[in-house]
């Protein structure tokens, strides 16, 4: 397969913008042309929150349309209606099955057009060999710790063994080939393209063992930037040296100081690094905070394994982030956690795909014509967008109105309850009369926006030259890009010949480093930056970064690149507390407040819990289907 720069430019964006219906748009696509069914997940271009997916809900966030829900008949009754088919709206269905029987009538409606939320599967096809990626959500965040009860029984329920995961995810491939991480100084920014191999520092949320990182000492390392002497000193000092930066505060202060001090801000005003030095940890922080070190606490920064935090005697650290810095990050599908929403649609609607185990998922080709059977008793609904959800009195009973748009007609149907699994901020603007304090409460969860690029390449040889793996950023556009996770399950087997193609995966977080912004305002700001920006211009800053890094190496873009998705997440991963921002006390009220019940309509998503975790999304279905559980015992 090689897709030109005519086919991006002529595939999604284009052929949304000429009108065709999500089924015309899908066969338009290069991937899609030899596929006999809807199938999603080979699509390029520009994904994610795609074209089509959120004009109907701006109609309702941006421009304050209102729909008549009453113009529209009710087409259909269910006992239960979900609004969003995330992990959290399937995790929901399929928990109120387990309560309630598998003969409940449930429909679930989704804006896009695929299932899933940001757990979407990238699928490839490139020289005869299947390619998988994943788009968004990625991997279970430390699930032998972290886990709870639900949440690990759900997985039983589907089969998932994650020691097993453990087992496929084959954790010394890259330290077998003497490969490392390493540092990308852009010319841009450095005056240089340059790559650092042999980085030994640790990282949160590590696939790569300690001892198996084939770092180089730090003092070598540091001395191949291509900074001022004085620069590289002070870093190798900043690593090397065990100092108390604080030594007139006692214990409590510190924490308190941390807490509430940027860690720019303690490399400025504490280390005494010059702005180019500091330049260098600015996106360290970019993929798992969604901000630069600007808009991170030192004491978030310390969760993250930055240095310069070890010197000054504080407490350690709770158990959670304990686990995310010392439990491998290796319980991962070859499409990320895609993997595990096409168990959870397997198992509501079986004839999607055969088998039961979690092996069988991997390579299965979903036959998406079966997601929306009449006969069937759980109905997955996608291009459509909920835009008004409402209690009503049916004869003495409660009920809920769920109406929805399907490209540019409105329907109605009605529901013995509604769990709303969308987006925090869409909720207030889909459920009209839910109280002021509340819907002021869900609109504090600004999601960060954050972009996934799957980029196929033609053989990895440059990385193999250049001594790497993945590689961070500190400055070019996208702070991490990486060699796909090497991982054999169910029949797949990941790429190992760096003579072939393979996957790469970047990441890009459309931060505002040094504007003073809160990461709420800096998240907005990124999201209408990214609402702007068309598929040829990230196309380009991709193209220009990749050659840069790897140009030395023999890496020709256009030549050697294959494929290219974007998955644009305008809203990314869910709020999450920042130290620096938010008083705890008060978030944790502001969470309570924000998804307490609407007559029958219950809210589950990852920013109920404000935490962007899969695990976080399962165990918030739990509690929205127990809620609704609870009244119809009362209702009795």
């Amino acid at each position: 397969m090689s897709i030109t720069r005519r086919d991006f430019l002529n595939g999604m964006a284009i052929t949304i913008a000429a009108g065709l219906t999500p089924w015309q748009a899908l066969r338009a696509s290069p991937q899609a042309l030899t596929q006999s069914l809807y199938y999603p997940p080979t699509l390029t271009g520009l994904r994610g929150n795609h074209p089509g997916s959120f004009e109907a809900a701006h109609l309702l966030g941006r421009e304050g349309k209102h729909f008549d829900p009453k113009s529209a008949p009710i087409e259909d009754r269910f006992d239960l209606v979900v609004v969003g088919a995330g992990i959290s709206g399937l995790a929901a269905a399929c928990f109120w099955q387990q309560l309630h029987g598998k003969n409940q009538r449930i429909l679930l409606l989704d804006n896009h057009d695929d299932f899933g939320g940001h757990a979407k599967r990238n699928e490839f096809n490139v020289e005869g060999k299947t390619i998988l990626g994943y788009g968004g959500s990625e991997s279970f965040q430390s699930p032998r710790t972290n886990f709870s009860p639900v949440a690990m029984g759900l997985l039983k329920t589907l089969n998932v063994d994650i020691e097993q995961m453990a087992k496929d995810f084959d954790q010394n491939f890259y330290p077998d080939m003497k490969l490392s991480r390493g540092v990308y100084f852009d010319r841009k920014n450095f005056g240089v393209d340059k790559i650092v191999n042999g980085d030994p520092g640790r990282a949160v949320a590590d696939d790569i063992a300690p001892d198996r990182l084939n770092g180089r000492d730090i003092t070598a390392f540091i001395s191949d930037f291509p900074l001022a002497e004085s620069d590289r000193q002070a870093l190798i000092a900043l690593h090397t040296e065990q100092k108390d930066y604080l030594p007139e505060l006692n214990t409590d202060e510190k924490v308190a100081w941390l807490d509430s001090h940027s860690y720019s801000q303690f490399l400025r005003e504490k280390v005494g690094l010059s702005e180019m030095a500091i330049r260098y940890f600015q996106q360290r922080t970019n993929d798992f905070q969604a901000v630069g070190i600007d808009a991170t606490s030192c004491s978030d920064a310390r969760i993250c394994a930055l240095p310069g935090l070890d010197g000054m005697n504080l407490p350690p650290l709770d158990a959670e982030s304990l686990a995310d810095l010392d439990e491998p990050y290796i319980f991962h599908f070859p499409d990320g956690n895609a993997g595990l929403a096409r168990l959870m649609v397997r198992h509501l609607i079986p004839a999607v795909a055969p088998g039961e185990t979690m092996e069988s998922i991997v390579l299965a080709k979903f036959d998406y014509s079966q997601l929306d059977k009449p006969d069937s008793p759980v109905r997955l609904r996608l291009n459509s967008t909920g835009v008004h959800v409402a209690n009503v009195n049916e004869q003495g009973k409660p009920s809920v109105d769920v109406t929805y748009l399907t490209g540019d007609k409105l329907h109605r149907v009605r529901a013995g309850q509604v769990v709303m699994a969308g987006y925090n901020m869409m909720i207030p603007y889909l459920v009209p009369e839910m109280p002021e304090t509340q819907a002021a409460a869900l609109k504090e969860n600004v999601k960060s926006p954050l972009v996934y690029s799957k980029v196929v390449i033609r053989n990895w040889q440059p990385f193999v030259k250049l001594g790497v793996h993945e590689i961070y950023s500190p400055a070019a556009p996208y702070s991490r890009v990486k060699l796909d996770y090497p991982v054999n399950m169910g029949g797949y087997q990941h790429p190992r010949d760096p003579n072939q193609p393979i996957g790469l995966h970047m990441v890009y977080v459309p931060t505002l480093p040094g504007s003073g912004l809160s990461p709420r305002e800096q998240s907005r700001k990124g999201r209408a930056l990214l609402l702007g920006t068309p598929f040829e211009v990230h196309e380009k800053m991709i193209r220009e970064q990749l050659q840069g890094m790897f140009g030395e190496a023999g890496f020709d873009h256009q030549h050697d690149i294959q494929a290219i998705t974007v998955n644009r997440w305008s809203h990314g991963y869910s709020y999450f507390l920042n130290g620096l921002f938010d008083d705890e006390k008060e978030a944790e009220q502001i969470i309570h407040t924000a998804r307490q019940p609407i007559g029958r309509i219950t809210i589950a998503n990852s920013d109920s819990d404000w935490s962007p975790y899969a695990n976080s999304a399962v165990d918030q279905a739990w509690r929205a289907v127990n809620e609704l559980t609870a009244m119809n015992k009362e209702s009795v």
